[in-house]
């Protein structure tokens, strides 16, 4: 059940008795997250949603995930007891490639069990963002574009960038790779295809296509994705 802040069922829902992190709790769940509460699981969901943005405010009227707000919000949820694991909802274009990263980065260092679901497109820095999970899932009608590292504007010392964008794209290839079964030589092969974009280099695959080529675990939808992450849940308790 997600509480929206409408939600008259609130019985189900755990919050905190004190009242100033009871009301910190309902503002942060409003606007990054919501609580799901349900039998004996407790989890938390957050979205990734438009662009992700980093050192710089994106123009007015853009939707934007705010690396800022994520991180503390991952970090809590991390030292929370009362969270048992994390549901990850991406419908993102991309971003900024290091806060991108970074927030990926995170929720891949997390010990709660964590499930990604890519709905609509998971494009550029949101590959790393669905991959980071224990578990991925894709719903067949989402895309994910996969494209070289690239910047806008002007560029001041051509080689020396080239050579830091060629670092920094070695570094989400990497990262691609260690979090799915994918390989190095496939992401590369997809990201130079001169003839699928057509101001640009790279791929659009489907979401079929992603879990063949091992970016993505599985197809499915919403249900599909609570259900694997409540079978790890369990399986923690189980151990522990």
């Amino acid at each position: 059940m997600v509480n929206n802040g409408k939600n008259q069922n609130s019985d189900l829902i755990s919050t905190p008795q004190d009242d100033v992190s009871c009301a910190c709790e309902r503002d942060n769940i409003e606007k990054y997250g919501s609580t799901l509460s349900h039998g004996k699981e407790s989890i938390q969901c957050i979205s990734i949603i438009g662009q992700i943005e980093g050192h710089y405010f994106l123009p007015e009227g853009q939707k934007a995930t705010k690396y800022e707000h994520i991180i503390p919000l991952l970090a809590s949820i991390e030292e929370d007891d009362s969270t048992d694991g994390l549901l990850i909802i991406l419908n993102t274009m991309g971003g900024d490639v290091e806060a991108g990263l970074a927030i990926a980065e995170m929720i891949a260092s997390m010990t709660k069990p964590t499930v990604s679901l890519v709905l609509g497109g998971g494009h550029s820095i949101g590959v790393p963002l669905a991959t980071c999970a224990d578990r991925s899932f894709i719903v067949p009608s989402a895309t994910m574009t996969i494209h070289p590292v690239r910047i806008n504007g002007l560029v001041v010392g051509v080689p020396q960038t080239y050579r830091y964008f060629e670092e920094m794209q070695k570094r989400i290839v990497n990262f691609i790779c260690e979090h799915s079964r994918a390989t190095p030589e496939k992401i590369k092969e997809l990201m130079m295809r001169p003839d699928e974009l057509a101001t640009d280099v790279g791929s659009i695959i489907e979401g079929k296509q992603a879990v063949e080529y091992g970016i993505i675990d599985r197809v499915g939808g919403l249900s599909d994705a609570i259900t694997e992450l409540k079978k790890m849940i369990k399986e923690v308790k189980e151990t522990n």
